[in-house]
């Protein structure tokens, strides 16, 4: 019998590179998203290897993710596997000039919106006593960097939830783990740096990890046998050696 995966942050980046690569194995897919013209590309690209069903909603309104999940049609409705990928980093300033708005758009989505659809999925997973959860987390959730505050902050917190979803749900055989990437070349710094022409810059000289090589990270965990739960993964492209340390071609 086929797996059905529910991917939040589908229209882009690691999530729409999550859900091709599940297609290609085989697995059912429910994406989650806020640009439905997005989604409706991706379902029309994928629709005819497996059953795809979308859903248009925002991770950081709580009635509405309830309401859209609660929605799902019966051939979908059993989630076999969430993927947590929705999240964003909004601007890179000193503590004491950060933007308050940037702060609630970043713990909204990266920590409460994963919490939103965690609770929306959890309650089928224990009831059926199987599942797997992977939090999409980053390198910016084991060590904080200048300027980075309560980005690393949040993902952080996307880590200690991580550990904390993994021991309670532990007596339920729910497999819970993180993957956490360094630079990927994405939409991400585009958002990060307000679309600024710096954001440019941030991928020129190296070769950044790409969203296909993390979505591959992330079926490998999901294929594993029923014993093995890839609980924690720390991944850099070979030019990066942690947060700070990019080696750059002049």
């Amino acid at each position: 019998m086929k797996k059905t995966a529910l991917i939040t942050g589908a229209t882009s980046g690691i999530g729409r590179a999550t859900a091709y690569e599940f297609a290609k194995h085989g697995i059912n897919l429910v994406l989650c998203g806020r640009r439905q013209e997005r989604l409706n590309t991706i379902q029309e690209a994928l629709s005819d290897i497996v059953n795809v069903h979308t859903l248009n909603f925002d991770v950081r309104d709580k009635a509405e993710t309830l309401k859209a999940i609660a929605s799902l049609p019966q051939e979908f409705k059993q989630i076999d596997i969430l993927i947590n990928n929705a999240g964003n980093a909004h601007g890179l300033d000193p503590i004491q000039n950060g933007d308050l708005d940037d702060w609630d758009a970043m713990i909204d989505i990266n920590v409460k919106g994963l919490l939103y659809v965690s609770k929306a999925i959890i309650p089928g997973m224990t009831e059926r006593q199987s599942g797997q959860i992977i939090n999409i987390g980053s390198s910016a959730g084991k060590e904080v960097y200048p300027n980075g505050n309560v980005y690393c902050g949040s993902k952080h917190a996307v880590l200690a939830i991580t550990e904390g979803m993994r021991i309670d749900l532990n007596p339920f055989e729910i497999k819970v783990g993180a993957i956490n990437p360094g630079l990927v070349e994405t939409e991400f710094s585009e958002v990060r740096f307000k679309g600024d022409a710096i954001a440019n810059n941030v991928y020129k000289g190296y070769k950044a990890l790409q969203a296909e090589d993390v979505a591959e990270v992330i079926y490998f965990a999901v294929s594993r046998p029923a014993h093995v739960n890839i609980a924690d993964v720390l991944m850099f492209c070979t030019a990066q050696a942690n947060s700070t340390i990019v080696k750059k071609s002049n």
